[in-house]
């Protein structure tokens, strides 16, 4: 027997670039900055897989240092990537649209040895489902629904 639990967002397109979404009782503005056609109301997609992967980093290390016995008095996450803009503007198709790597840096303090933070992130690493998510290939349904005015 499973125990999923089950997430979801949905929202509105605003804009060209704007989308208003939502996820249990939060709303959030996607956008894009000005360089991009937006009106900079809300960090873009993929800054918001960034800052998701982060926040997953983040929830994941405080569980798995709490299970070591690991005392983490703060975290601080960076998360950054590259991605070359000219698959999604259909300029291109050499590259993938997505970012090329991401690179992640977890700087705890701690006064954990290098060995004790080494199996703690190898646990993390494990255990973020973020991560596990663009880490591996995840199955994707994308279908239209017809519009039906009221």
């Amino acid at each position: 027997m499973s125990n999923l639990l089950n997430f979801s967002a949905s929202g509105v397109s605003e804009s060209a670039t704007k989308f208003v979404a939502n996820s249990r009782t939060f709303n959030f503005v996607v956008d894009e900055p000005p360089a991009l056609g937006g009106t900079d109301h809300g960090a873009n997609p993929v800054e918001y897989l960034l800052a998701g992967l982060a926040g997953c980093l983040n929830v994941v290390g405080h569980l798995v240092a709490k299970e070591q016995g690991l005392k983490l008095n703060s975290l601080k996450i960076s998360v950054e990537g590259d991605i070359n803009p000219s698959r999604l503007l259909g300029l291109s198709s050499d590259d993938r649209a997505g970012f090329q790597s991401l690179r992640i840096i977890l700087i705890p303090e701690t006064d954990a040895s290098p060995e004790v933070l080494l199996k703690w992130l190898e646990t993390v690493e494990q255990r973020c489902p973020v991560r596990d998510n663009l880490a591996n290939k995840t199955p994707l349904q994308i279908g239209i629904k017809e519009y039906v005015a009221a």
